[in-house]
């Protein structure tokens, strides 16, 4: 299955240039005013353009656009699909159940104050929309499903314009798209307004040095080489994140980017080096020393299709690195962070599900598991370019390098 991504028309923050971002970006760099401008936002909210006539009054429907790999663990495995999908915010039979095509078809804009319009209050919660997402495709899994996540997750409002006139018409096609309305039919007595929400953007600048951050369009974390920091966003503001990378020789080396992240686990012992043996059933006789050795969680902190995400989480978490890495950007060119940390955090019981074994007894006990993380790393991982394929020979992974770009938009 393949997935979109958004196209997006805005003007920048700075100069008021016009310009178009991808649904993926954070990252703004005006070509005018040379200014670099990051999104904060969490959900973003869009507005589709309209077709209709000047002297319509138009009426925004509201959308959740949901894209991300859903995973379940269910009695034979892990089972995992891409999911793009698009709900109604507000339950309503005079509009259609979803966007279909036509946000991926046109160019949106950012929701500002100054749209015109009478924009309807959402009342479905983005928890039921997960949930009747589940509820759809949990059909065709065997069962029970025993614990299930969504990664990578892109999330979104679209407002879609409407006009009454006598039925519901579409002001993008300016096409009818429901039954008569009932004579009593009046929009502005559904809950809405004016438009209230605005993208919020930050000067790409570095909180400590105030030199100017780098990174890729598409960049969750900001680095600065000035005071060699990586910063990553907040819930108001940047905030600082711990990195290290692994030194390697050779040259043609790509470094990719790893969260390493030390938790609290309840329900299953699982503190240390040892515990893991026990809990991966590894074929390895347990040494004194690995009693010593705190357990990590490690997961991509890039956006990977859902079987190289369970591999590469697999691998390096059984692997438990070590060793003596730099707290410095690597010189070789590294893969920027497309993955949140929050993910991250959210995809622990998943990746104690993928190393556990054996699985099919123990995968019922992972409701009552709990996971409490308490410390994170971001970790340049190196791995060696060999044609089209980056490969990284320690922890038995390997990526074709057009797998990798083209799960950046997943």
């Amino acid at each position: 299955m393949k997935s979109s991504s958004l196209l997006i028309e805005f003007q920048c923050p700075q100069c008021g240039a016009p310009a178009t971002l991808e649904e993926t970006d954070h990252l703004f760099n005006c070509e005018f005013c040379r200014v670099n401008s990051y999104l904060m936002s969490r959900v973003y909210r869009y507005v589709l353009p309209d077709n209709a006539s000047e002297n319509r009054e138009l009426i925004y429907f509201p959308y959740w656009r949901f894209k991300g790999l859903l995973f379940s663990c269910v009695s034979n495995g892990i089972k995992h699909r891409i999911v793009d999908v698009s709900y109604q915010a507000i339950q309503s039979p005079h509009f259609p159940v979803s966007l279909g095509l036509r946000s991926q078809t046109l160019k949106l804009r950012f929701l500002s104050p100054e749209k015109k319009g009478y924009f309807l209050k959402p009342n479905i919660s983005f928890e039921e929309i997960t949930h009747s997402i589940k509820e759809r495709f949990n059909s065709s899994l065997p069962k029970p499903i025993f614990h299930q996540d969504f990664i990578g997750e892109t999330l979104s409002q679209v407002y879609a314009p409407f006009y009454a006139d006598g039925k519901m018409y579409d002001a993008v096609l300016n096409k009818a798209v429901s039954l008569p309305l009932p004579e009593d039919f009046n929009t502005t007595a559904l809950p809405g307004g004016a438009a209230e929400w605005s993208v919020r953007f930050v000067p790409a600048q570095c909180p400590r040095c105030g030199w100017d951050l780098k990174g890729q369009r598409d960049s969750l974390a900001l680095t600065c080489d000035h005071c060699n920091s990586v910063w990553y966003p907040g819930k108001e503001n940047l905030k600082e994140l711990l990195f290290a990378f692994m030194p390697a020789e050779g040259d043609h080396i790509t470094y990719l980017p790893f969260y390493r992240i030390q938790s609290d686990v309840s329900g299953i012992d699982l503190n240390s080096y040892a515990d893991l043996v026990k809990v991966a059933n590894l074929p390895k006789v347990v040494r004194d020393n690995w009693k010593e050795m705190p357990f990590h969680f490690w997961s991509p902190a890039f956006k990977v299709r859902p079987d190289d995400f369970l591999r590469f989480s697999r691998n390096l978490t059984l692997s438990q690195p070590q060793g003596k890495w730099i707290s410095e950007f690597p010189k070789a060119q590294h893969y920027p962070v497309t993955l949140p940390l929050t993910e991250a955090i959210d995809s622990l019981k998943l990746g104690l599900a993928n190393f556990m074994k054996p699985q099919r007894p123990l995968f019922p006990k992972l409701k009552e598991i709990e996971i409490r993380p308490k410390g994170f790393l971001l970790v340049f991982v190196p791995f060696h370019e060999r044609g089209n394929e980056l490969t990284q020979p320690d922890y038995q992974l390997r990526i074709s390098k057009n797998l990798l770009k083209y799960a950046r938009h997943l």
